[in-house]
C-alpha cells in the first residue's frame, strides 16, 4: 500500500517583524532574508512529510510580487505539492501585512524542491517518500500542476548540466 499524507500535514505557518536591519538600500525586506525565511519554513515542511533529513536542490520561479516594508510583517506559509519517490516540491506563499492599519498582500510565491537522504535522522538508503493529497480549493489548484512543473525542471535540469559543462572554474590571474 503505497503511503500518503495531506498537505496540512506538512503547513508550515512563520511570521516575522521585519526591522530596518533586514531592509535592502531601496528601504525594502532584502531578497536574500526573504529566500532565507523561505527555504528555512520549507525545509520543516519537508521533514514533516517524509520525518527524514532532506537538502535543498532548487529553488524555483521565486515571484516578488509586492515589495515587504519595514515594520509590517512577513508571513510565509509552505506545505508539501508533490512529492516523487525522494524528490518533494513545495509551495510557499509569503503575505505582508502593514500592522497598522491590517491590510494583508500577497508579496511573493515559489516553488522550491527538496531531496531526501540518508543521514542522521534516518540512516537507511532504500526508502520512497509518501505522496501528497490536497484537500483545499487552494491545495488542488497548486498539487493539480505538479507533474508539469516536475517535467519542466527535469528538461531545464539536463539543459541546465550541459550549459555547467562548458563553463570555467580556472582562477582567472594563473
Amino acid at each position: 500500500m503505497e503511503e500518503f499524507n495531506y498537505c496540512r500535514h506538512s503547513k508550515v505557518i512563520q511570521t516575522h517583524r521585519i526591522f530596518p536591519f533586514d531592509l535592502n538600500p531601496f528601504g525594502f525586506l532584502f531578497g536574500g532574508k526573504l529566500m532565507t525565511l523561505i527555504d528555512d519554513a520549507a525545509s520543516i515542511s519537508v521533514t514533516r512529510h517524509c520525518r527524514r533529513g532532506a537538502v535543498t536542490a532548487s529553488l524555483d520561479q521565486l515571484n516578488f510580487l509586492k515589495p515587504l516594508h519595514s515594520n509590517h510583517s512577513v508571513c510565509v506559509e509552505s506545505y508539501i505539492s508533490g512529492a516523487h519517490h525522494k524528490s518533494m516540491e513545495v509551495f510557499v506563499k509569503v503575505i505582508g501585512e502593514d500592522l497598522v492599519t491590517g491590510e494583508r498582500y500577497l508579496a511573493a510565491t515559489c516553488f522550491t524542491t527538496f531531496v531526501a537522504v540518508a543521514s542522521h535522522m534516518n540512516e537507511e538508503t532504500e526508502f520512497t517518500v509518501p505522496k501528497v493529497v490536497p484537500e483545499t480549493e487552494e491545495e488542488h489548484l497548486v498539487c493539480g500542476g505538479y507533474e508539469k512543473r516536475r517535467a519542466q525542471r527535469l528538461a531545464e535540469r539536463a539543459e541546465y548540466k550541459e550549459f555547467t559543462k562548458q563553463l570555467s572554474i580556472d582562477l582567472p590571474w594563473k
